[in-house]
């Protein structure tokens, strides 16, 4: 080979070269998430890895986020015939994200440290604020059914699967693992924008709710001051988690991976004598999972998956799910006003979604706005805790209901 080609040959082999409009694109956005995480604070633990992830995800050449998936098939000794699918890579993130995203194995570590990190003390003291939770759900199951409504009327632009679909509709819940560990299952084509969604949306808690929240709410009803919740004991705590996983078991099996793992967590916590457990649950398990989650998450922001019409359509109705889920929130508490005797402040309705605990200081930085001496928090954690729960059951009811389309 002459000097001529072997030049040739080492351009053809450089990014720049390489290098296509797309990738470009998404390494701006990359960089982007990390302007988020690093100025303006904007989920950091998990914008700074995913924003890295991001680009190098789009590095031209190395294909760093390749996973091929192998079907193997055969028979078991009872001659029942089985079929399952193997996630191999020999690239950085795509080794990552086959061990720990396609196994659904990382969102269900987060979980166990979520658990252990929870006090549900709130919401057994004050058990119908489970009701506001619940009601903050209302936005997934309300932009699913938007989701397909766009794919009925504009079905050339946009093509939601009902898979597809059910995970964005998730994004509502403002649950970054839930969010993940429900793509991973019915729709990982999509996992990198319905991810970067929920976590965009969840650090813009303080921004997108509190509008929302006067909207929905008078002044007078932001005014009411709440009781002084009742002490909890120890038993109380260490039943909870176990009464939750058996009524998961019986009810809702598919939710029971992360419901069990949250409440694992949450047992290991109020136990008492399991804290070497509780502690690795709360810090080094959690953070090692977050950067491996967050790095994984990234390698789905390669140009070829991103930079669709749907991507953008997936971003929108984020915040469609996000927005209808806090006012779902709001109209429960208000709702229950009607026929309580003790009101509801309607503001820790808002506190539903799972965005933990940001949310539920949101709400109480709003009441305080109206009456200073209006103490909210420890109300809108009751809501805020179980909004994780509620988002862990519908997650459960979107898997069983998706699993055979």
């Amino acid at each position: 080979m002459d000097i001529l080609g072997a030049l040739t040959e080492l351009w053809h082999s450089t990014g720049l070269y390489n290098f296509h409009i797309g990738q470009i694109v998404m390494i701006c956005v990359g960089l982007l998430l990390l302007y988020l995480g690093i100025a303006k604070e904007f989920e950091p633990l998990l914008l700074i890895p995913i924003g890295f992830g991001g680009i190098l995800s789009n590095i031209p050449v190395m294909d760093m986020s390749q996973v091929t998936d192998v079907i193997v098939e055969g028979t078991t000794s009872a001659g029942a015939a089985f079929s399952y699918v193997v996630h191999y890579s020999d690239k950085f993130l795509g080794t990552i994200f086959g061990f720990g995203i396609a196994s659904g194995l990382f969102p269900l570590m987060i979980f166990m440290g979520v658990g252990a990190m929870t006090d549900f003390g709130p919401l057994i003291a004050n058990p119908k604020t489970a009701l506001l939770g619940a009601g903050a759900q209302f936005g997934i199951f309300t932009t699913l059914l938007g989701a397909l409504a766009l794919t009925y009327f504009f079905p050339e632009t946009l093509n939601y699967s009902i898979r597809e679909a059910s995970t964005i509709g998730i994004i509502g819940g403002a649950d970054g693992p839930t969010t993940i560990y429900v793509a991973s299952k019915l729709a990982p084509d999509i996992m990198g924008a319905v991810a970067v969604a929920a976590y965009s949306y969840m650090a813009l808690v303080p921004i997108i709710q509190p509008p929302i929240m006067r909207l929905l709410t008078t002044k007078a009803e932001r005014m009411i001051e709440m009781k002084q919740l009742r002490p909890v004991s120890k038993l109380e705590k260490i039943i909870f988690p176990l009464m939750v996983l058996l009524l998961c078991a019986l009810l809702l099996p598919d939710a029971t991976p992360l419901m069990g793992a949250l409440m694992f967590g949450n047992l290991a916590r109020e136990a008492g004598v399991v804290n070497r457990l509780s502690d690795t649950m709360q810090n080094a398990l959690i953070n090692i999972v977050t950067i491996l989650l967050g790095l994984s998450v990234g390698s789905k922001l390669a140009a070829d998956k991103f930079l669709k019409a749907e991507t953008l359509g997936i971003i929108l109705l984020g915040l469609i799910a996000f927005s209808f889920g806090t006012a779902g929130g709001i109209g429960i508490a208000k709702f229950l006003n009607l026929f309580s005797k003790n009101k509801i402040n309607p503001l820790i309705g808002a506190a539903g979604v799972s965005a933990v605990p940001m949310a539920a200081r949101v709400a109480s930085k709003v009441g305080q706005e109206s009456n200073p001496q209006n103490f909210l928090l420890m109300h809108a954690m009751g809501p805020n805790v179980s909004g994780v729960i509620g988002s862990a059951v519908a997650a459960g009811v979107l898997i069983a209901l998706c699993k055979n389309f």
